[in-house]
């Protein structure tokens, strides 16, 4: 049988049909033994030769060892296969894990070191910290590609007209989506790695709105004259850069302007409880992919089309609610982050299950701040 969980002869061949309709939602590891050492495989394979029953046709659940869409054996210690479906949440915590943790670490020891030394230069550091890992990550012209859409903002919102403003910002964004635009931006580009698309399309996404979110405030208080230095320390504060979460313009600035700022009571408290909810949500999610497999099963759609109403709902609604578990723990890191340089960021998504008040029907609170400002 070497890896088959239902072989192709005798008895089990034709029970094959009636038993892959029972197969519940979430696959337990142990039922595919061999996963993992053997060659590529699908869920289901489809025999055409006659088997020795003398049926033809007849599919068969196989074990879907290395496959792209299919789980591979990565918790060692118990032997179990993992889901890595989710190239984003892998690539996040196993290949760029040690990166994102240095670039984050030492933004935060050189923010904690300029506000103990030179409080009123630390908004500074934080743009010159940005642009140094942009640059570090993406490379010069990436971040020479940035700065123009920067400057292109600032210099409209001189004219103090909100509608070429929210204009000129939607149609940066259509250009980081339409050829030959999108091509030739993407050549500024140095290097090929794994999340640089992703990298790409976040950093110049979230650079466009938040250049639009400074461009929209300086003309509501033209009085107030912000300068194209509040819009870079704005742009490129590193937690936000990449992935958000959105903050618009005027809170940032004020809050980034305290020469001295003070922590309310508790706050350090409420940081450390952030920073070890989100810990032990990333490991809950890590031991939870070995044994429920919710994004490898839609991949295959010969097998998912075996599997009752009731489990496919089931399986809409857990990678809804793991799309809202991921982007809470990215958040969350994030936002603690934000907090221990004394910011109040916007919280976390709402919880998908939350989201049946008409009056409170966004997921993402930055990006509606955003819209309703």
């Amino acid at each position: 049988m070497s890896g088959n969980v239902l072989d192709r002869g005798g008895a089990r061949s034709s029970r094959a049909a009636h038993v892959v309709p029972l197969i519940p939602l979430y696959l337990p590891s142990w039922y595919f033994p061999q996963r993992g050492r053997q060659g590529p495989q699908p869920l289901l394979s489809s025999n055409a030769q006659e088997d020795s029953g003398g049926r033809e046709g007849v599919e068969t659940l196989t074990s879907p060892s290395a496959s792209p869409l299919c789980p591979r054996p990565t918790l060692t210690c118990l032997g179990l296969p993992q889901d890595v479906a989710d190239f984003e949440w892998v690539m996040w915590f196993t290949s760029f894990r040690n990166a994102i943790f240095f670039a984050l670490s030492g933004h935060v020891l050189f923010a904690k070191l300029c506000t103990m030394v030179a409080p009123q230069l630390r908004s500074w550091m934080y743009a010159v910290y940005g642009a140094l890992a942009v640059v570090g990550t993406m490379g010069p012209w990436y971040l020479l590609l940035l700065l123009g859409h920067c400057v292109g903002l600032y210099v409209v919102s001189l004219l103090h007209q909100p509608w070429l403003c929210l204009g000129l910002g939607l149609a940066s964004l259509a250009s980081f989506k339409l050829d030959p635009l999108i091509s030739w931006q993407s050549g500024f580009v140095t290097g090929t790695f794994d999340l640089q698309e992703v990298l790409f399309h976040g950093g110049s996404g979230f650079t466009v709105l938040r250049c639009t979110s400074f461009a929209l405030e300086s003309c509501a208080h033209p009085d107030r004259r912000y300068s194209l230095a509040d819009l870079l320390k704005y742009n490129f504060y590193l937690p936000f850069f990449f992935f958000g979460p959105i903050m618009t313009f005027d809170r940032f600035h004020a809050q980034v302007s305290q020469v001295e700022p003070v922590r309310r009571e508790g706050e350090l408290w409420r940081i450390r409880a952030q920073a070890g909810l989100s810990v032990v949500a990333i490991v809950a999610v890590d031991i939870f992919f070995h044994f429920f497999y919710i994004l490898t099963i839609p991949n295959d759609l010969k097998f998912a089309s075996r599997l009752p109403d009731s489990a496919l709902a089931g399986l809409a609604y857990s990678n809804l609610v793991y799309d809202w578990v991921k982007a809470a723990v990215l958040f969350g890191v994030v936002n603690t982050v934000a907090r221990l340089d004394h910011l109040d960021p916007p919280q976390p998504p709402k919880c998908i299950t939350a989201l049946y008040v008409f009056s409170e029907t966004h997921f993402d609170r930055g990006i509606n701040d955003w819209l309703c400002r």
